[in-house]
């Protein structure tokens, strides 16, 4: 939203306030800090095992007297987030606008993403703006009767945002890690390897921490990553959520293997530059599936749907679940077939061209007139 925020705050004629509930309080620092954006509100209602029906009363607790004050024209909202669904019932109690930005992803399975799939579709309901970031997630809107008329096809500003990041400099941590694991970008395609003996390895990025993937199925990611660490000419980095239910199986399965560097969460400059530098994601997230791909990096999505068909369509991204003989299967393919790596490298990101937030402010200032 960081691309949408600056753009608001330099057109004329909106007066526009950033207002975050701080659902994710350590992610959503360092990203306000990376873009230079003061909250104007801060509900920082993150507290330590929240449960949704706990965040999502404090939500509607706090956030209602910011509402009944401010009384905006809008309110816009981006994504997915138990945040987003319960500022769009809200705003709705108060009759006020909502535009809502990444509308109409879909897996038409409620439980897959849970309960991001629930969030968006409750979201899309409230919604008088839609901002849909492809055609195909437009088409879904109008399937469920959306009018034309309330949707404007812009892409996605995480494009916006990480062209941006990606043009600092790379973090001095990152540069370090590299240089101890023997990784070299101009090695990273199974083309650059075909002469001679290698003198670097490759990187494989890992992000997994979805509550569907709880429990057996993370299992099974960790035991295909073990696998893949015991070829030896690749390196596996895996910044590792905080969740018990993630953090504990994966340094219990995973923390003394070679080849395989389990880290802390990630800032969004150190990240960014680590999946630049990777051959190859592994992740059951939802936005590296736009990210990785604007850097040619094809992605393995550790899922059995996504609500991001269009990159399988491309061809940027294949679903290969989480049973382990599948996804060692599907990136041993990738390492070691260049045609392969290769159709999935050059496949076009459908995600965006980075003028999204442009587009956005653009569709709202249009709407309003019409």
């Amino acid at each position: 939203m960081a691309p949408v925020v600056h753009r608001l705050a330099h057109t004329p004629g909106i007066e526009s306030l950033v207002c975050v509930t701080a659902q994710h309080r350590q992610m959503l620092d360092q990203v306000l800090s990376l873009f230079d954006i003061q909250p104007d509100v801060d509900l920082n209602l993150m507290k330590p095992n929240q449960s949704l029906a706990e965040l999502s009363a404090v939500i509607f607790q706090g956030l209602d007297p910011v509402l009944k004050e401010l009384k905006p024209d809008w309110v816009l909202v981006q994504g997915d987030t138990t945040t987003v669904m319960s500022t769009a019932i809200l705003a709705y109690y108060h009759r006020i606008r909502v535009g809502h930005v990444e509308a109409g992803l879909r897996t038409y399975d409620k439980w897959q993403p849970f309960p991001e799939e629930i969030n968006r579709r409750v979201a899309s309901a409230v919604a008088d703006l839609h901002f849909a970031p492809t055609e195909w997630a437009r088409q879904n809107l109008l399937r469920e009767g959306v009018p034309d008329s309330a949707i404007a096809v812009t892409g996605n500003p995480v494009i916006d945002a990480l062209n941006v990041v990606a043009g600092q400099p790379m973090p001095e941590e990152i540069r370090e890690l590299l240089q101890r694991l023997e990784v070299s970008e101009s090695e990273r395609h199974p083309a650059d390897r075909q002469s001679g003996r290698p003198t670097t390895k490759r990187l494989i990025l890992v992000t997994a921490h979805r509550r569907e993937n709880f429990g057996k199925p993370l299992e099974n990611i960790c035991a295909a990553l073990r696998e893949l660490a015991s070829r030896g000419d690749v390196e596996i980095v895996y910044p590792v959520h905080l969740n018990p239910n993630v953090h504990e199986p994966v340094h219990r399965l995973l923390g003394k293997t070679p080849h395989i560097t389990l880290l802390p969460p990630l800032d969004y400059l150190p990240l960014v530059h680590l999946m630049k530098h990777s051959c190859l994601v592994l992740t059951d997230s939802g936005g590296i599936q736009e990210e990785a791909p604007a850097f040619g990096v094809p992605v393995l999505v550790l899922r059995a749907v996504t609500e991001r068909p269009e990159g399988v369509q491309a061809g940027t991204l294949k679903l290969v679940g989480t049973e382990t003989p599948r996804v060692v299967e599907q990136a041993n393919r990738l390492l070691d077939d260049p045609q392969a790596y290769a159709e999935m490298a050059r496949a076009v990101n459908p995600f965006g061209d980075g003028h999204a937030a442009e587009k956005i402010v653009t569709s709202l200032l249009h709407f309003c007139k019409a």
